[in-house]
C-alpha cells in the first residue's frame, strides 16, 4: 500500500527565476496523478508571454496548462488566476481568471495587488473543494524584499492560505549554498519557519562531492536537503518564457526572428525537435543565415515589434529571402505584420496610431479591445489535411487576400495568402503542433518528409522521465507529517 499523501497544499518556491519550480510542480503533480490522487496545479501570479487557452474559454501561463497535462486534468482559468503579459519594460496586460481587465504599468499594478488577491484567494479556495492536493508554484523569488507589500505570488500568498514551503534552488547557476542561505536570510521568522525543505535541482557530477556541502546546509539552517534532482537534457517540455537552443541537424532551414515581445514561441517546439529541420531563433543584432522558409512569430506589441524588424533590417532580408524563392509565414502578429497596415486607434496595445506593414499581404489589421480567445479546428486549404489550434489576439484582418484563406475553421475562411503563393499568414497558434498540418505546411515550403514527431508523445514522455527523477523527493515528503 502506498504512503497517504499529508499534504493537501504544498507550495513550490525558487531561489532564482527559472530555478527549477515550473518543473518540480509538474513532477509532483505526475507522481500525485499516477497514485490516483485528484491534484490541481496552482500558480497566483505569472509574468508569461506564452500562454494557453483553458476549457472555459480563458488564458492562463502555458506552464499551468502544461502542469494540468501532467495532472491529468483539463486546463482552467482557477490554476493561474492572475497573468501579467508584458507589452513594454514597464506596462502590462493584466489579465484576471483568463479574461483581460487592464493594461497597467508597475506601480499602478503594485497598487492593484489588494484586488488580485481577492481573485487569487477565490480561485485557490475553488480549487481546494474540488481536488486532494493544490500544488502551487511561486513566481521569481520571495527574496524580493522591495516586493514584499501586497505580495500575492510567494510568502505574501503562502502566509494568507497558511500554506508550507519547499525552496528550490538551481546548482547549475552556481553558488547553490549561498543562494538558499541568502533567500532564508531575507524572510521573516514566519516565512522561514514555513520552509519545510530543500530541493537542489539541475546536479550533474559526483554526488558525493556534494555531501559535505549538504551537512552542511543542513546544519545551518537546521531544514532538510529533500532531494537533489538530476540535470535532465533533452525533455520537451512547454517554456514559460525562456526561448530554448535547438540542434542543427536537419536539411530545412527555418528562420525565426526573436522579438523583443515575442509569444507563444512554443508554437515552434515540433519543429526544434523535427530531425529535417534546423530551426534558427535570430536575435538583436545576430546574423540572419538563408532560409528555406521564415516565420515571423507572434508578438504582445505588434507594432512596436514591427518597428524593430524594420531598425534591424528584417524587410531587406525578407525581400531577398521571397526573391529567391523563399516561403514566408507569419502567426498572429507576425500576420499582422504582413498586411499593409495595422491601426490602433483605441491604443490597445501602446499609443494610439497606425502603422504601415511590411505589405506582402493584401491585408489590414484594426486592434480592438475584446480579445479573441478559442481552440479550433479545421482543414488547410492549401492541401487535404487536418489542422488543430488555438487563437489569443486582439484585432481583426480583412482584404483581398482574405479570400485566399490559409486554413478553413468551422466552415469559415481564416488568415490569408498572397497571390503567388509564397506568403502565408493565419492567426492560429500551434499550427505545427499536430502531425498532418505540420507535413503539409512543411511540404508548401518544400520540405517532404514523414518525420513530424509527435509532440503530445514526446510532452508525455519527458512528463514521465521528469516525475521518475522525482520520485524521491515525492517519496520524502509523503513520509512527512504534513506539519511545519
Amino acid at each position: 500500500m502506498s504512503t497517504p499523501w499529508p499534504w493537501p497544499a504544498l507550495m513550490v518556491q525558487g531561489c532564482t527565476s527559472d530555478a527549477g519550480k515550473s518543473t518540480v510542480v509538474a513532477a509532483l503533480c505526475r507522481l500525485l496523478h499516477r497514485r490516483g490522487l485528484r491534484v490541481a496545479p496552482f500558480k497566483p501570479q505569472n509574468m508569461a508571454l506564452n500562454s494557453a487557452v483553458t476549457v472555459d474559454g480563458g488564458e492562463i501561463g502555458r506552464a499551468q496548462a502544461l502542469q494540468a497535462v501532467a495532472a491529468g486534468v483539463p486546463a482552467h482559468t482557477d490554476m493561474n488566476p492572475v497573468l501579467l503579459k508584458p507589452s513594454s519594460d514597464t506596462g502590462a496586460q493584466v489579465i484576471i481568471h483568463g479574461k483581460v481587465r487592464a493594461d497597467m504599468n508597475a506601480r499602478d499594478y503594485h497598487q492593484y495587488k489588494t484586488t488580485a488577491m481577492a481573485a487569487v484567494l477565490a480561485s485557490y479556495g475553488r480549487l481546494q473543494q474540488q481536488y486532494q492536493a493544490v500544488m502551487t508554484e511561486g513566481a521569481g523569488s520571495p527574496a524580493e524584499v522591495n516586493l514584499r507589500a501586497r505580495d500575492i505570488a510567494n510568502m505574501g500568498f503562502a502566509e494568507a492560505v497558511d500554506c508550507p514551503v519547499i525552496l528550490v534552488a538551481d546548482i547549475d547557476r552556481g553558488g547553490v549554498f549561498a543562494h538558499i542561505v541568502g533567500t532564508l536570510d531575507c524572510l521573516s521568522d514566519s516565512e522561514r519557519r514555513r520552509i519545510v525543505g530543500f530541493v537542489i535541482n539541475r546536479f550533474r557530477g559526483d554526488i558525493g562531492l556534494l555531501q559535505p556541502g549538504l551537512d552542511w546546509l543542513e546544519a545551518r539552517t537546521g531544514k532538510p536537503v529533500l532531494a537533489v534532482l538530476p540535470y535532465l537534457h533533452g525533455l520537451m517540455l512547454d517554456a514559460e518564457d525562456a526561448i530554448q537552443s535547438q540542434q542543427q541537424r536537419g536539411r530545412f532551414d527555418i528562420v525565426v526572428p526573436v522579438l523583443p515581445r515575442i509569444s507563444n514561441h512554443t508554437d515552434f517546439d515540433v519543429l526544434r525537435a523535427h530531425p529535417d529541420v534546423n530551426l534558427h531563433f535570430v536575435g538583436p543584432g545576430a546574423p540572419k543565415p538563408p532560409a528555406d522558409m521564415v516565420i515571423l512569430p507572434g508578438s504582445k506589441n505588434t507594432r512596436a515589434d514591427l518597428a524593430f524588424l524594420e531598425a534591424q533590417g528584417w524587410p531587406q532580408y525578407l525581400q531577398r529571402h521571397l526573391r529567391y524563392g523563399g516561403q514566408l509565414l507569419g502567426i498572429c502578429g507576425g500576420y499582422q505584420m504582413l498586411g499593409r497596415a495595422i491601426h490602433d486607434p483605441h491604443g490597445v496595445e501602446g499609443a494610439p496610431g497606425s502603422s504601415k506593414g511590411l505589405g506582402w499581404l493584401d491585408i489590414e489589421t484594426a486592434l480592438a479591445a475584446d480579445k479573441t480567445l478559442r481552440q479550433v479546428s479545421g482543414r488547410c486549404s492549401f492541401a487535404d489535411a487536418a489542422v488543430h489550434g488555438y487563437e489569443i489576439h486582439m484585432g481583426q484582418s480583412h482584404g483581398p487576400d482574405c479570400q485566399r484563406p490559409a486554413f478553413i475553421i468551422d466552415g469559415a475562411p481564416e488568415g490569408a495568402q498572397s497571390a503567388d503563393g509564397q506568403v502565408l499568414g493565419s492567426y492560429l497558434h500551434g499550427l505545427f503542433d499536430h502531425g498532418p498540418a505540420c507535413a503539409a505546411l512543411l511540404a508548401r515550403a518544400g520540405l517532404c518528409s514523414d518525420a513530424a514527431p509527435d509532440l503530445a508523445q514526446l510532452r508525455e514522455a519527458s512528463l514521465e522521465r521528469l516525475a521518475d527523477s522525482c520520485a524521491g523527493l515525492y517519496t520524502r515528503l509523503a513520509t512527512m507529517s504534513g506539519r511545519w
